[in-house]
């Protein structure tokens, strides 16, 4: 699946187009998604990812991927970013 946030888990959500006669049809929302580069201070690395705007702003709020990955839960993670978290946790101790 590509069309989905690799933080956050936002998938494209399915819907109706409903016009002014009120004639229905089916459309897909998809989520605002850019691939971004964020630096991990602890890895010492860029880490390429595809992430929803609403995601990059979390990341930016929390202080940077490091501290939002530390303080996130494995739930909505895709499993790449497991592994990272996984790695970025075994550094920080």
């Amino acid at each position: 699946m590509s069309n989905y946030c690799e933080l956050t888990g936002k998938k494209p959500l399915s819907g109706n187009n409903v016009s002014h006669s009120n004639n229905k049809t089916k459309r897909k929302f998809y989520p605002n998604l850019k691939l971004v580069s964020l630096k991990s201070e602890i890895l010492k690395r860029n880490i390429k990812l595809k992430l929803s705007t609403r995601a990059l702003k979390s990341v930016d709020f929390k202080g940077g991927l490091d501290e939002y990955l530390l303080k996130s839960k494995n739930k909505n993670l895709s499993s790449k970013i497991k592994k990272l978290r996984k790695i970025i946790i075994s550094k920080s101790k």
